[in-house]
């Protein structure tokens, strides 16, 4: 049998941009074939890029390794946030540096909008998706646009909507799909494939992500955070990884601070008895244990830093431009 080096492969990179909760990392997930992106009803739950790789096959049947770079959403930043802008240019960076653009859209949240049915974050949504549209058309970017959740959509209105995005930008190509069931994403996992250039594997084949264990031990702490107090504490908190520690019996010892901004939230994460922070803890280490395949001893520390938005050091732990 022939060796995966001695078959002709591609490799590169894909960027995947479009407004938040439009579902580009439920698509990137999927794509993968496991998870590596948070995932949360939430907006804005991506704060920067993450690398996820996804062995694909051509339409020839070749091997092709593609290098998902999951963007934040682009959305209008505050003046003032830091973090939002940083976050931003992150999305707009990864589409800068890779061979390959994806714009991912919430075609649900996009027709009740436009409906005159839809919520304040269906209006928001739209808006975002034509900021996207702009931001491409501004840099000349070719893209292949993905029209996610189409189970939310009246499949009437399927057709007028791939019409409405065919007329109003330069897409390569247009993908109707439903990143949550895998409808539709095995031919745009063809389509990524084939824009690949010809080159060696990147990556070992069997790896996930580019992401340091650390961000992403902190990354799945988030999430579990996220989902846990979404309603109370939809952003006002981060997690950082600050101990990492081998044992002997092949476990590992993680320490981990959940910085809040103030006292009061301090209190929501602890939870009565410290009960939340207990529940948090436990759905973390559940899916590290999966994640490293052995057994993970997870101590969490709750601590309030009012500023974390403008501390330089979070910046440079996951790769956002501070001074912009």
């Amino acid at each position: 049998m022939a060796q995966l080096n001695d078959i002709q492969t591609r490799s590169g990179f894909a960027a995947i941009l479009g407004a938040p909760n439009a579902g580009k990392s439920t698509l990137t997930n999927r794509l993968v074939g496991e998870k590596i992106s948070i995932v949360t009803h939430k907006v804005q739950t991506t704060r920067f890029q993450i690398r996820a790789i996804a062995m694909l096959k051509t339409s020839e049947g070749h091997p092709a390794q593609v290098v998902l770079v999951d963007t934040p959403g682009i959305f209008e930043p505050r003046k003032q946030d830091r973090l939002s802008k940083s976050m931003v240019h992150a999305a707009w960076s990864g589409a800068d540096d890779s061979g390959a653009v994806v714009h991912v859209v919430d075609s649900g949240a996009w027709y009740r909008h436009k409906q005159g049915e839809g919520t304040a974050q269906d209006r928001l949504a739209s808006e975002d998706t034509e900021r996207v549209m702009a931001g491409l058309a501004k840099r000349g970017r070719k893209a292949a646009l993905v029209l996610n959740k189409i189970d939310m959509l009246p499949t009437d209105e399927l057709l007028p909507l791939i019409a409405h995005f065919n007329e109003a930008g330069d897409y390569e190509r247009i993908f109707v799909i439903s990143a949550t069931s895998g409808d539709g994403v095995g031919d745009l996992a063809t389509y990524l494939a084939d824009a690949m250039p010809i080159s060696p594997l990147l990556y070992p084949e069997d790896q996930a992500a580019d992401m340091p264990m650390r961000l992403m031990a902190a990354e799945i702490t988030r999430e579990k955070l996220f989902l846990r107090l979404h309603d109370e504490l939809p952003y006002a908190s981060m997690v950082e990884t600050e101990g990492w520690q081998e044992r002997k019996d092949g476990s590992v010892k993680i320490d981990q601070v959940i910085y809040v901004r103030r006292g009061t939230q301090k209190g929501i994460v602890l939870g009565k008895g410290g009960l939340t922070v207990k529940e948090i803890g436990a759905a973390a280490r559940k899916d590290m244990q999966e994640w490293l395949g052995r057994k993970v001893h997870l101590f969490l520390f709750v601590k309030v830093r009012e500023n974390w938005k403008d501390d330089r050091a979070r910046y440079a732990d996951t790769g956002l431009e501070f001074d912009l």
